[in-house]
């Protein structure tokens, strides 16, 4: 899960620098688009972060912080589509895809014995 977790926040940053760059040049907009790829490379890093984890807490700490920057992003996404400033659901359907990874891994993490 933790390989498919990574390829897939990797993806989604890069599909989100894009678009950042896309409403950068056409609206001009730079407020939202800034926090938006401050929290969306988050998810990755700390996504990398949690893959080489020292214990499972550490693992499960890097994975709480990677869901709440996937639900920053997701806020930021929000607002630029409901601002018009940017117009395709894609990324917003990424962003949920990957919260929902993000939710299934902790759960599973946490039910886990520790060895």
């Amino acid at each position: 899960m933790a390989s498919v977790l990574m390829e897939k926040s990797k993806q989604f940053a890069l599909a989100v620098i894009r678009v950042c760059d896309e409403v950068r040049s056409s609206k001009r907009e730079t407020v939202l688009t800034n926090q938006l790829l401050r929290s969306v490379t988050s998810i990755g890093a700390n996504v990398r972060e949690a893959f080489y984890a020292q214990s499972k807490a550490d693992f499960i700490a890097k994975l709480h912080i990677a869901l709440k920057e996937c639900s920053e992003s997701e806020y930021w996404i929000e607002l630029l589509l409901d601002s018009g400033y940017y117009h395709n659901q894609t990324i917003l359907i990424q962003c949920i895809e990957i919260k929902k990874l993000l939710i299934a891994s902790l759960n599973t993490a946490k039910q886990k014995p520790t060895n």
